[in-house]
């Protein structure tokens, strides 16, 4: 396990748990804490990190919080929603929750050697479509769909008296974004949305917590991969080949950046009419994405 997380203040009554450096299955959480009232956003990947997660949930809150929001399906956020109940009421997106009952666990099986402990998955009990609005003591926590992006059904959390946003894996801070089970347009979008909001500090899904250039930081990265894409087409090279020969530049030193290949994958499909968020072989692009590390992407979880 790397270096211990605590919840750290960010803004008045907001806190943010960081899990650093950022890489695969080391996702970040918050909690917005007001009047006795509290709600957290993301658990975290195996059974011990969600265990240190509550504890120091409960140090803040005594019995934990009243409502837990998952900002997408992937086991780094949901795994460990089973701590937390049944005190906590669940939310998440109606297909967040659908995707999370047909991935069940399967994302242990790509990291044998990790030490997940005894999971036990939980599904969200309260779902929305579009919006909802959760009223924490004098805060209000603003959810709203804003994939197809990471995956098909992206939700941010927004905390507009405290101008802090939770974007999810939609935002990534010094990790390589990866977006092959969404969308590189709906991304796109999603990040002019968040803009839109004005924030002062961004919580993303993986890295440090940042202010609102992490924005233009993951604008950036994907737009480069939508035109290596296109250069890709026109030559007629795999996403493979054309991930081997890119200049990395500005992005060398973003963790993971094997998610290159996962994320021409999809730019590739995309612009060959693939609708925003429609599946690709996440298993093949896996085994590729490998094959360009040299061997199995590293998990610290």
């Amino acid at each position: 396990m790397s270096a211990e997380p605590t919840l750290r203040e960010i803004a008045d009554g907001v806190h943010a748990y960081e899990q650093l450096p950022g890489g695969w299955c080391l996702n970040n959480a918050g909690l917005i804490v007001s009047q006795g009232h509290a709600v957290l956003i993301d658990t975290a990947a195996t059974q011990a990190r969600a265990r240190r997660l509550r504890g120091q949930t409960e140090l803040i809150v005594p019995g934990g919080p009243d409502l837990l929001v998952n900002t997408h399906f992937h086991g780094d956020h949901v795994f460990g929603n089973t701590e937390f109940t049944p005190k906590a009421t669940v939310i998440a997106h109606e297909q967040t929750r659908a995707d999370s009952a047909e991935a069940g666990l399967a994302l242990c099986g790509l990291w044998p050697g990790v030490e997940w402990g005894e999971l036990e998955l939980t599904l969200p009990d309260v779902t929305f479509q579009d919006r909802l609005r959760l009223h924490v003591g004098e805060l209000t926590v603003e959810l709203e769909l804003v994939g197809p992006a990471h995956t098909a059904s992206d939700v941010i959390a927004w905390v507009p008296r405290r101008r802090v946003l939770f974007a999810g894996d939609v935002v990534w801070s010094g990790v390589t974004p990866y977006v092959l089970m969404g969308s590189i347009e709906g991304s796109l979008r999603a990040l002019d949305r968040m803009r839109a909001l004005d924030p002062a500090v961004v919580v993303s899904g993986h890295g440090p917590v940042a202010g609102p250039e992490v924005l233009d930081a993951t604008e950036a990265y994907l737009r480069w991969v939508r035109e290596l894409a296109k250069d890709g087409l026109r030559t007629g090279q795999s996403a493979l080949e054309v991930a081997r020969a890119a200049d990395l530049g500005p992005f060398a030193a973003l963790v993971d950046p094997e998610r290159l290949v996962g994320n021409l994958h999809r730019a590739y499909a995309e612009l060959d009419g693939l609708a925003p968020g429609a599946r690709l072989d996440v298993g093949a692009s896996f085994r590729e994405m490998a094959e360009f590390h040299g061997g199995l992407p590293p998990c610290a979880a």
